[in-house]
């Protein structure tokens, strides 16, 4: 019996590090995301714009959706310290706008896409592997 709790203690501390993981990938998005919104606003010239590119889009309109998503990014993080269900949820579906976001912005900014589409599947990774489970009186536990 011994050997089966401490599995179990370790899988919990397993799933809430990948838990606190995510959170933090996701804030590191959002505040990016934020910056990189703030940029588009407020002088948009200082990204690439390609041409022929399929999907053109006005980069100070475009600066908009990124800011707004990652400041939806930060709020759902502070929701996952706190591990709340509503911002695991959340998350995973903030994560993957990001990733179609960045996606569709490649030709504009390509190095900085690229890398939060890396964070951003991180975040859903680890926030898909935690499944939280309720025991009844020994309190919520984790399992990976």
């Amino acid at each position: 019996m011994s050997t089966t709790r401490t599995t179990q203690v370790r899988k919990q501390h397993w799933a809430s590090g990948l838990m606190l993981f995510g959170a933090v990938m996701l804030m590191v998005a959002g505040v990016i995301d934020i910056f990189r919104g703030i940029m588009g606003i407020a002088k948009d010239d200082v990204f690439l714009v390609t041409q022929g590119y399929v999907f053109r889009f006005d980069l100070t309109g475009w600066g908009w959706v990124t800011l707004i998503l990652g400041a939806v990014a930060v709020v759902v993080s502070l929701g996952l310290f706190q591990t709340a269900k509503w911002a695991r949820v959340s998350g995973i579906v903030i994560a993957g706008l990001i990733i179609i976001a960045n996606f569709l912005s490649l030709p504009y900014s390509p190095v900085w896409s690229t890398l939060m589409i890396a964070f951003s599947g991180l975040v859903i990774w680890a926030l898909c592997v935690v499944q939280p489970r309720d025991t009844g009186a020994q309190g919520p536990q984790h399992t990976v």
